[in-house]
């Protein structure tokens, strides 16, 4: 796997990709399960921090992943995302723009852009990006004002129409993740692994399916 260096724009690898918002044992305690589990990447995403707290936060959630295969990715928030040396940056529809949010962040950092329509998909082709998210494919409560649901159907088409590797996302859970054709470079969850009985089991469970799931359909010709 390919590591994050202060010359070198990290790349997202296939896998899982954690979105962490105020998981039940605690973010640090997750965050080193990521590591252990050797997952793709973790997301911070988090609302009500004040600037300090949540620059303190991720801080420490970035000393968890240096040196790991696990990018540390922080949401929305560019000066965050400098200032904690994360390996990159997420953004969404109604953040700052994509070409504005590398400007800020520079050529050395990730930046992933959430999508939640065909269209959307499209524009991001000529956007400053390194991966879209898509979706959400099935209804999920992780955001108070949840996107409409795209179903999961749309993914290939998503696929076919995207220059970018995927995320998906929304409503996603081991069973579901399974069903999901080659469509995906990674996959993200919150539910399946925060709310899990025993989080560190099931990020392994679940990447360990992805990735069998894919190199299945792949055979060696995956990207």
């Amino acid at each position: 796997m390919i590591m994050s260096t202060s010359k070198t724009r990290p790349q997202l690898q296939r896998g899982l990709y954690l979105v962490m918002t105020k998981p039940h044992i605690g973010y640090e305690r997750l965050c080193a399960y990521a590591v252990e589990a050797g997952i793709a990447a973790v997301q911070l995403r988090t609302k009500g921090h004040d600037d300090h707290d949540y620059l303190a936060l991720a801080r420490r959630l970035r000393s968890l992943t240096k040196g790991s295969s696990t990018l540390f990715i922080v949401n929305d928030s560019p000066d965050i995302a400098i200032e904690s040396d994360a390996d990159g940056l997420h953004i969404g529809q109604e953040d700052i723009s994509a070409i504005e949010a590398r400007k800020m962040i520079g050529h050395h950092k990730l930046l992933g852009l959430s999508t939640h329509n065909l269209e959307q998909v499209k524009t991001a082709n000529d956007a400053p990006v390194d991966y879209i998210g898509f979706g959400p494919l099935y209804l999920t409560n992780s955001k108070v004002r949840p996107d409409p649901v795209v179903g999961p159907e749309l993914l290939e088409a998503a696929y076919r129409s995207s220059l970018h590797p995927i995320v998906a996302i929304g409503g996603l859970d081991l069973e579901r993740i399974q069903q999901l054709g080659p469509y995906a470079h990674s996959v993200a969850v919150i539910r399946a692994v925060s709310e899990a009985a025993d989080p560190l089991a099931a990020m392994r469970e679940i990447q360990a399916a992805f990735l069998k799931k894919q190199g299945s359909h792949c055979e060696g010709s995956c990207n």
